[in-house]
């Protein structure tokens, strides 16, 4: 089926779903005004007609015409008009099965069709003022939960705080503050303020060094453009040290050619040395304090799941084999248990994102849920097997769907002690 064909499919459908809804929601106002059925019926196929324009155009206008952000908040509103009819359904759908086996008790009660009212016989059965109301309750919430996410959520950076202990650390690095951004998706931010104000939370926390574990941009170095004077001020004494993730090199767009798909990536390199990021490609970076040395790795992405695998950990842990700990920068979290336990038992940490948390779940306490977690085994926070961890960033920017719901954007503050 070519993609006409399955645009036009999901069209009727929607269409469908829609008329549907409204069919039900019609009856609240029964007893209204005509000026208020008006309203009902502009404002309602309204919001509809908007959506699928919004559809179409993502599908078939020249993205030149339009930026990426309006594209995506298009979609958004397909999506959120299309869930919300969707609960709503739910419980349409449920007054209907019950006013079905109501006309089937009044047909099979009735004494005599001829005795028998309207009521009775199951003609004159409306639908429950009660489902319905409950079903446009029920249908706002993802609107307004979704709202929620794009206005607040999006930017509403977090201070997430770890405490790990390592016999091995030496005492002149004991209490080092690092902290670690990830997944920051340049080109889909809106609010350059807000975004300014993450980076100034980061810095009022003073941390010794900062890591950024991957994926600058969606797709083009050119996002960075309006960003690096943002994230050039991101500063630390021992250092800004970065790394690629799968996004960072332009597989998800069609590029004219196997060079200019070249050039973006050397565009990109350039982008996080101008913003005095030290991005390591393969490679690592010896730190020393007082004679006692740590090293800073860092791979290039390094995915499972069909992920490009450019990330080589041999090459990066080659001269590094003598320092005292070793902290891992890898984009992708199922490097840790593919790669790096198997074969480098001696990285203390590793250092990821990648997952977002899917911008979507709920936190309480030490208790958390996403649907991150069916797809990968360490999604978000610290993890530990016998003496290796492994911190994964919930992401500092967000892609596709422009906000958070209940999975905050992050900046961690990680101090190291010695035992």
């Amino acid at each position: 089926m070519n993609k006409i064909a399955i645009i036009l499919v999901f069209v009727v459908i929607y269409f469908l779903i829609d008329y549907y809804v409204y069919q039900g929601i019609k009856t609240l106002f029964e007893g209204s005004s005509n000026l208020a059925k008006q309203i009902f019926f502009y404002v309602y196929w309204g919001i509809f007609t908007l959506t699928l324009a919004g559809f179409l155009i993502y599908n078939f206008a020249n993205s030149d015409q339009f930026s990426w952000t309006l594209r995506v908040f298009m979609m958004v509103g397909v999506f959120v008009n299309l869930i919300s009819k969707l609960v709503i359904c739910v419980f349409l759908f449920l007054d209907d099965i019950i006013r079905f086996f109501q006309w089937v008790f009044n047909k099979i009660s009735s004494d005599s069709p001829d005795m028998a009212n309207p009521e009775q016989t199951g003609q004159g059965i409306s639908r429950s003022d009660f489902l319905v109301k409950t079903a446009v309750v029920a249908g706002s919430i993802p609107f307004i939960a979704t709202s929620y996410g794009i206005i607040s959520g999006a930017h509403d950076y977090r201070i997430r705080r770890q405490q790990v202990i390592l016999p091995n650390l030496p005492k002149s690095f004991d209490g080092i503050k690092l902290a670690q951004i990830s997944d920051i998706h340049s080109g889909s931010f809106f609010n350059k303020k807000a975004v300014r104000g993450g980076v100034e939370m980061l810095l009022k926390e003073k941390p010794d060094m900062v890591f950024f574990t991957g994926d600058l941009v969606n797709n083009k170095a050119e996002e960075l453009n309006d960003y690096v004077d943002i994230f050039s001020k991101v500063k630390a004494p021992l250092g800004v040290y970065s790394t690629l993730g799968n996004h960072d090199y332009g597989d998800y767009v069609n590029w004219e050619s196997v060079e200019a798909k070249r050039k973006n990536l050397q565009k990109l390199i350039r982008g996080h040395k101008q913003m005095g990021w030290d991005i390591l490609m393969n490679e690592n970076r010896s730190i020393t304090q007082n004679g006692d040395k740590i090293a800073i790795l860092g791979v290039e992405n390094w995915g499972a799941r069909g992920f490009t695998q450019q990330g080589d950990l041999g090459k990066a842990y080659k001269g590094s084999e003598d320092a005292a700990v070793k902290l891992l920068l890898s984009h992708d979290p199922s490097h840790w248990e593919a790669k790096v336990r198997p074969d480098f038992r001696d990285i203390d940490i590793s250092f990821a994102g990648h997952t977002h948390g899917f911008q979507f779940g709920v936190e309480i306490g030490d208790w958390k849920w996403s649907p991150a977690q069916y797809m990968y085994k360490q999604w978000a926070g610290l993890y530990q097997q016998e003496n290796q961890y492994l911190y994964v960033n919930r992401g500092y920017g967000f892609l596709a769907f422009p906000g958070r719901i209940g999975m905050p954007p992050e900046i961690t503050i990680m101090e190291l002690k010695s035992a």
